[in-house]
């Protein structure tokens, strides 16, 4: 089969896009992993298909997002702004402002005449359990009440901050973004029991009220050049411990990107670039 794309990156987090608006696309989890690796396929860190909105709900258009791994989750904020521009670009819409039916969520990105993408991310999920996390039996650090749970680890505990925009995540604070340990507690923290869907891992390193640093180790694809879900995750964790003010630069190693929360019951507004590198075609082996 094969199988027109268009590689997408937003600060560096990478994606290949899909158009399913006139037709499903049968494929596989293996089928997916395929188009995904970067020494086979045609490489990337997540995989957006763009399929038909429901009017009814007022939603133009709706958002899948696969990892690289094959598996589905709910949501990807550097997805969603190459969502944006592709839609646009492809002549799917002429609107800058769009409405997006995600698997839990509906966002709003907006194209801005700079050429970035503003994502209404919507508010954020601040009960445990529907991160999902389950602290049960665990005793956490309250600051300005917000909590730090503490969880073990195999060489050492750690107190993390939990989030869900609509995906999970555990944001921790370390002293220097690029000396933390990622590659080593990334991936205890992501299959942590805990978490009982994974979770997204962050490490913050807060340079100012107004500045954080931040490496992600994303559930599915591993440390990410970017994560935009887990930008707004990191700022709004940081807001409720007090750390952070309503406005802040977030440098990823692919660039940075501007999140905005007003705080509880507020949603998140997460600004950065989209930016398409090429169209292709690929013939896609039965697996």
């Amino acid at each position: 089969m094969k199988l027109r794309f268009t590689k997408m990156h937003g600060a560096g987090n990478d994606f290949i896009v899909l158009d399913a608006t006139r037709a499903p696309l049968p494929l596989s989890e293996a089928q997916y992993r395929f188009l995904a690796d970067r020494r086979f396929g045609i490489g990337a860190d997540q995989i957006l298909i763009v399929e038909p909105g429901n009017p009814a709900a007022g939603t133009d258009f709706t958002y899948r997002i696969i990892n690289a791994d094959g598996g589905e989750v709910e949501q990807c904020g550097n997805g969603a702004r190459c969502f944006a521009r592709y839609v646009r670009d492809a002549g799917l819409t002429t609107q800058d402002r769009i409405r997006v039916q995600t698997m839990k969520a509906i966002i709003e990105p907006t194209l801005q005449s700079d050429g970035r993408v503003m994502v209404d991310m919507g508010p954020p999920f601040l009960v445990p359990a529907e991160v999902p996390f389950d602290g049960q039996g665990l005793t956490p650090e309250l600051i300005h009440g917000c909590e730090l749970w503490p969880i073990e680890l195999a060489n050492h505990p750690v107190n993390v901050a939990v989030v869900s925009m609509g995906n999970p995540h555990a944001v921790l604070r370390v002293d220097n973004v690029d000396q933390a340990p990622v590659d080593e507690l990334g991936p205890q923290i992501e299959s942590h029991a805990r978490f009982p869907r994974r979770v997204n891992a962050g490490f913050m390193e807060v340079v100012s009220r107004s500045h954080i640093k931040l490496r992600v180790f994303e559930r599915g694809s591993g440390e990410t050049l970017a994560c935009g879900s887990g930008a707004c995750a990191a700022v709004v964790a940081g807001i409720r411990l007090g750390w952070l003010d309503q406005t802040v630069d977030v440098d990823m190693r692919g660039g940075r990107l501007t999140i905005s929360w007003a705080g509880p019951g507020q949603s998140v507004m997460m600004t950065g670039p989209a930016v398409k590198v090429f169209d292709g075609e690929i013939e896609v082996p039965q697996l």
